[in-house]
């Protein structure tokens, strides 16, 4: 008889409000945090005559440690929590700064290649969970907050 390894986070079949859009909500946070960003960066690059220089450079850095920082803080982005959904870890609790780092970097190595981008994209379709390719690797999941 086949039996399931256990797990501390919510079973998507039998409470699938956890996971109810959050495929689509993470798109849409993840539009919003490259907004922010993009902001962040031109104004950090006009300040400085180099930023123009090495603006993609600045930009993933500024990307980085957003991405890190604010994870980090609260387990979600500022575009996550607009979209009122954060991560949680194969324990179900938040994200701690070791964890946040690990993800970042695993949201870093699944954007330089258009494959791996689409291959995260597909896992968060085609999971139970809607996990990407590093939450697949770090057993993380984003779920919709609890309100």
């Amino acid at each position: 008889m086949y039996s399931e390894p256990l797990s501390h986070l919510p079973d998507p079949r039998y409470q699938q409000e956890f996971y109810d859009g959050v495929t689509a909500k993470r798109g849409i946070a993840w539009v919003i945090d490259v907004v922010v960003i993009s902001i962040i960066t031109l104004l950090v690059s006009t300040f400085t005559i180099v930023g123009l220089f090495i603006l993609p450079l600045m930009y993933a850095t500024i990307s980085f440690l957003y991405r890190w920082l604010t994870i980090a803080g609260g387990s979600a982005t500022p575009g996550m929590r607009v979209m009122a959904i954060e991560l949680r870890d194969s324990y179900g609790q938040r994200l701690n700064g070791g964890q946040a780092l690990l993800h970042t970097v695993g949201y870093f190595v699944t954007m330089t290649t258009v494959l791996l981008q689409l291959g995260s994209i597909g896992a968060m379709f085609a999971t139970d969970r809607g996990q990407g390719l590093s939450d697949l690797v770090l057993g993380t999941v984003a779920l919709n907050r609890r309100r």
